[in-house]
């Protein structure tokens, strides 16, 4: 038997992404937004993991992104990469970069992406929006963070879009896509991912561009797709857009197991003996059979 150990996990970088997209290679992304969940999602053997402002709605119970901050991704970011370290994984680390740390300036981009790669540990950002962000992309690039763009239903801008709609239905709403789709590449962007966009129109865009595209809600002819980790494992029975699989129900059986758990512990059934420690030499303090007399100035006594 052979005492060598196995190599280490080759890193999976911009640049083996889009060789991936060269050789027609599926890319595998989903979100994670704490070490425990990334551990086992490296273990899975997932491409990109993406630290999301989904946070926003999956951990901490907003309806939108919009209240997340930049200390809040930097944060969940660090947990992850401890995580994907765990578990040797090989995945390339992406973190969200959050409403109202890019949008003002360029000055302000470049400084809350090099937090989220120096202390949050990502190997990339990932920004909403088209063509009026190009800028922001290139000043960001220049600064030596990679980009991965986001174009189509863009959740920041949920306001501004008038809801959570599929866009790029009409002719001159996919053709502004494909604009937006090009100039991003041409600023930089290593990827793009395309939310609710339709399937035609993201055949066209991912045809057309040398860089990968992830897809969610934008049809199979992407370079690679995303879900939300909580979504493809059923975890919100009420939450059914039409675009997620549920690889599993863990919600309801998350349910049943803590049901039965506290079933056992009010039936006095856990823990059992075997969950239990013992010692020969511990010996049981008898009980006083009067109260020990009340020392000054404790429990209320009188001083």
């Amino acid at each position: 038997m052979s005492t060598q150990s196995a190599p280490p996990t080759r890193r999976i970088t911009i640049n083996e992404l889009k060789r991936m997209k060269e050789r027609g290679e599926k890319i595998a992304m989903v979100t994670a937004y704490d070490a425990t969940a990334a551990r086992l999602v490296g273990a899975a053997g997932v491409d990109v993991v993406l630290v999301g402002d989904s946070l926003g709605m999956v951990v901490q119970g907003h309806d939108s992104t919009l209240p997340v901050t930049l200390d809040q991704m930097v944060y969940h970011s660090a947990m992850v990469r401890r995580g994907l370290a765990r578990s040797g994984a090989a995945a390339h680390l992406v973190g969200d970069l959050p409403f109202g740390s890019y949008q003002a300036s360029a000055d302000e981009a470049v400084k809350a992406a090099m937090r989220m790669v120096s202390e949050g540990g990502v190997e990339a950002v990932k920004l909403e929006g088209g063509s009026d962000y190009a800028e922001v992309v290139r000043r960001v690039v220049r600064a030596g963070v990679p980009v991965m763009g986001h174009i189509g239903l863009t959740p920041q801008s949920v306001h501004k879009l008038g809801g959570y709609v599929v866009q790029g239905k009409d002719a001159e709403r996919a053709q502004q896509l494909l604009q937006d789709a090009r100039t991003l590449e041409a600023a930089g962007c290593y990827a793009i991912v395309l939310e609710c966009i339709p399937t035609e129109l993201a055949r066209v865009i991912s045809g057309q561009l040398k860089i990968p595209t992830i897809g969610i809600g934008a049809g199979p002819t992407c370079d690679g797709q995303v879900l939300v980790l909580t979504d493809l494992l059923g975890m919100d029975a009420s939450f059914t857009p039409r675009f997620v699989k549920r690889f599993a129900e863990l919600g309801g059986a998350l349910t049943v197991a803590v049901g039965q758990y506290v079933a056992e512990v009010k039936a006095r059934a856990f823990p059992a003996d075997e969950h239990s420690f013992h010692s020969s030499a511990v010996r049981l303090v008898p009980v006083a059979e009067e109260p020990p007399e009340e020392l000054p100035g404790v429990m209320g006594a009188p001083v």
